[in-house]
């Protein structure tokens, strides 16, 4: 199976350790954190992902909104330029432990943060980051 993952969740995946908007969205990440872990592939979408899912029965989800779709678009340039390669909607990343290192890395650095800039969960994040990612749910296969 592939995780379907909108470009900033590449980089909310790396600090992922089990906070989130709510129960049931904290359970479905926890479900996507394990698959992850697993190995399963990594399809890059654009809009609303796997990771979504429990928002959009909300009356206004905030997946929709153009500040999110900023935050993909920046993602998607930052990680592109690490990796080097063309990324778009519909690539497919194989997650293993050497891309998990190199995004973390960069991630804690600050070279790939240009997306997290008015992030609700930006302090959090790079506490986690701080830390050499400790508690997180998301490990190297």
């Amino acid at each position: 199976m592939t995780v379907r993952l909108r470009a900033h969740h590449l980089l909310c995946m790396l600090t992922f350790v089990g906070e989130g908007y709510t129960p049931a969205f904290i359970a479905n990440y926890r479900r996507i954190a394990e698959r992850l872990t697993a190995g399963e592939e990594i399809e890059l979408v654009s809009g609303p992902d796997d990771i979504c899912a429990p928002l959009l029965d909300e009356k206004e989800p905030h997946c929709f909104r153009d500040s999110v779709i900023a935050r993909d678009a920046a993602a998607l340039a930052d990680v592109a330029t690490l990796l080097g390669e063309k990324i778009e909607s519909g690539s497919v990343l194989v997650r293993n432990a050497g891309l998990l290192a190199r995004l973390r890395q960069n991630f804690a650095s600050g070279d790939i943060r240009y997306a997290c800039r008015g992030c609700e969960w930006k302090e959090l994040c790079s506490r986690i980051a701080a830390s050499n990612f400790k508690g997180i749910l998301i490990g190297s296969s």
